[in-house]
């Protein structure tokens, strides 16, 4: 088989695909498959014959899940198109496909215009620096308005949105799109394009966009735009296509572009303006590096490349999706892990079309590729020859949705533990941890979607099937009164008996943890046996009073006590103990704790009062309100973690997914009286059926 050579660096276009869900990313880039001639038909999702969308769960969802490469040799162009999921709950991947490119295209519906989604992938583009531009897609729907959807984009993004195509008819009119860049008009139909003048009905609103998009593009040379805004002059053709790429890269126009992606309408005037205007990857900003310098695109440099995904192929193994940083890399060469030290060695680097893949013989600075069986490398990672270069973390989202999981079979938790390992360590966004005081293995996700799909995929992978538990909460007990116990212990078997004897006094300890305190005096405990008091108060503490929560903040002394000199050991002093530390929480006014959370929620100002709202029935005390850099709202709140276990469920229904939220557990507070009886009383009950 023929290795394709690497594209150069100024011949790659890498672009990410980003927007709500249905607005038709997938079907774009398979319009522009098909019309590369890089596949033979033009895949579509709704019938399950998607080039890019080939993942059985994708297939059964009806929309994009996981991050998938297409990528297009178009007039001696490589062009790396990124589909992206346009799903909250998997918006890990889709901001991780932001920092391998060079340009994001937000896909519009024409119908609905843009969605809440759209602007929160906007604000993370703003974030990486990412140029931008539209597709507004689905013009020939019925009630499609282009004027409406451009009007939404201009209010929502600024006045830098300018459109650079505008449709011929719309709805069932629909026929095809005006090039204001050049002035022409485009009718695509079957394989073949046809170029026309623009029909003279359409001539007005022509012009009207072009003298816009000149207004815009003047702005990226200073001496131009002071001739251009005294009247002097108009732009020429030539210094309006001169000016576009410019004008991109520094964001000072945003273009928008018009078609139908089902009949691929206005998709080869895109892919022509793509390779003509969009940016290369060494003229998009540096890396930011771990160290504080700044990495540069950089064909000469050394070999180095970075992975922004991870997946786990059932048949190659493991793939990793890395973008070339600098140098050219090849099979066989030698790369170290920043992150790890450890040396990696490759045999093939894969170009992957959806899930087909390609070998080629090297890739060079800025292309997308693929590479196999870096079984030591994590998303996120940085390889170069030394090791010395390493790019910051990836901007992820933390995983703030918990549940508890267990197999539902015991004979199935090994194969249930490895697969939720594995998760973990290919994704980013999903997080392992295990409760020691709950005994509950929690899974932590984005979102209720992906806690689904690895429930789906652990069936189909391992058959095995997994339960889903209410979450507990760690609570904490302690006391408010200084009080004193009595423990004795005699246990008698017919030979050597069991005795031991204690009085301790038990005191508060705001702050300062357990504390154990020795008062005794004259050898009524023996030297060799205080240790075993301190050991039976320390198992009292972690079985709880009033539930089975231990305890924090107690200071134990013991003062006093009696011993056999056959019969007192370790055990029956430390079983004296604990009745002892029972004994004196029944006078010491014990109470409950919980865990508090601090939490920092962003949303535009139309959800603010909403959100504090909200916080007063879940207990919380708000603390503060600021204004981000982006102009939304900022609430901060403290609120018991209990009602906050599902916040990224419910904040994305109070906000139509439009807010977000930090949260930190720290530190616990008292529990209010009627919902620690309340506490007190399930406990009880689950004891009495035999359950803890």
């Amino acid at each position: 088989m023929i290795k394709l050579a690497a594209p150069a660096t100024e011949q790659v276009r890498n672009i990410v695909l980003v927007g709500q869900d249905g607005a038709g990313k997938t079907s774009f880039a398979e319009a522009m498959l098909h019309l590369s001639g890089r596949t033979s038909r033009l895949g579509t999702t709704h019938d399950g014959k998607s080039n890019l969308d080939y993942d059985p769960e994708e297939i059964k969802r009806g929309f994009t899940i996981t991050t998938s490469l297409a990528p297009i040799h178009y007039k001696g162009f490589k062009i790396n198109l990124l589909d992206t999921s346009g799903s909250d709950d998997f918006i890990g991947e889709t901001i991780a496909a932001l920092s391998a490119a060079e340009l994001a295209l937000f896909v519009i519906d024409a119908v609905a215009g843009p969605q809440v989604g759209a602007v929160k992938l906007w604000e993370e583009a703003d974030r990486e620096h990412l140029c931008r531009a539209f597709f507004i897609n689905h013009i020939d729907r019925e009630h499609a308005n282009f004027d409406a959807a451009l009007a939404g984009l201009i209010q929502r993004f600024g006045h830098r949105v300018g459109a650079v195509t505008i449709p011929i008819g719309v709805d069932k009119d629909f026929k095809g799109v005006i090039d204001v860049i050049r002035m022409q008009a485009h009718y695509h139909s079957g394989d073949r394009e046809r170029v026309e003048e623009i029909p003279a009905e359409y001539a007005q609103a022509a012009q009207a966009a072009r003298d816009k998009l000149c207004d815009l593009v003047a702005e990226a040379d200073d001496e131009l735009m002071m001739k251009y805004l005294d009247g002097e002059e108009q732009l020429t053709q030539e210094e309006l296509e001169s000016l576009l790429s410019k004008a991109i890269v520094e964001e000072l126009f945003i273009p928008v572009f018009v078609g139908s992606t089902l009949v691929e309408q206005g998709i080869l005037g895109i892919m022509d303006d793509i390779i003509s205007y969009f940016p290369a990857p060494d003229a998009h900003g540096p890396f930011p590096a771990a160290d504080g310098s700044e990495l540069h695109i950089d064909e000469s440099g050394e070999p180095a490349f970075y992975v922004f995904k991870t997946v786990s192929d059932a048949f190659v193994g493991r793939l990793s999706f890395v973008k070339v940083l600098s140098g050219i890399i090849e099979p066989g060469q030698e790369f170290i892990c920043a992150r790890n030290g450890k040396k990696e060695r490759f045999a093939h680097i894969f170009v992957m079309c959806g899930k087909e893949t390609e070998d080629v013989k090297s890739a060079r600075a800025g292309d997308i590729v693929v590479i196999p069986k870096l079984n030591e490398v994590r998303t996120g990672d940085t390889l170069s020859r030394d090791g010395k270069a390493q790019i910051a973390p990836l901007p992820l989202p933390e995983p703030l949705y918990p549940v508890a999981i267990e197999a539902a079979s015991k004979n199935d938790d090994d194969k249930l533990g490895d697969f939720l390992a594995k998760s973990a360590e290919i994704d980013p966004c999903v997080r392992l941890t295990r409760n020691d005081q709950t005994h509950q293995t929690l899974l932590f996700t984005l979102g209720e979607g992906a806690v689904d799909l690895l429930l789906s995929r652990l069936k189909e992978r391992s058959g095995v099937e997994a339960r889903l538990l209410e979450v507990k909460v760690p609570y904490r007990e302690t006391i408010r009164k200084v009080a004193e116990g009595h423990g004795r212990h005699k246990k008698q078997t017919g030979g050597a008996g069991q005795f031991g004897e204690c009085w301790v006094r038990l005191e508060p300890n705001p702050g300062g943890g357990y504390e154990f305190g020795d008062e005794v005096v004259g050898g009524r405990i023996p030297r060799g046996l205080i240790p075993a008091v301190d050991k039976g108060l320390r198992e009292a503490l972690n079985e709880g009073y009033l539930t089975d929560d231990p305890f924090v903040d107690v200071k134990a002394v013991v003062y006093d006590g009696s011993y056999h000199s056959v019969d007192s050991n370790e055990m029956a002093f430390r079983q004296a103990a604990r009745l002892a530390f029972r004994d004196g929480c029944s006078k010491a006014d014990v109470y409950l704790l919980e865990p508090m959370a601090n939490l920092e929620v962003t949303v535009s100002e139309e959800f603010a009062g909403v959100i504090m709202g909200d916080f007063s029935t879940r207990r919380g005390r708000v603390g503060g309100m600021d204004t981000s850099s982006a102009g939304r709202t900022v609430i901060k709140a403290r609120v018991p973690y209990k009602e906050v276990i599902t916040y990224a469920r419910d904040l994305r229904s109070m906000t139509r997914g439009a807010g977000s939220y930090r949260i930190e557990v720290e530190g616990y507070e008292e529990i209010p009286k009627e919902v620690s009886k309340k506490l007190i009383a399930d406990y009880q009950s689950r004891r009495e059926e035999g359950h803890k």
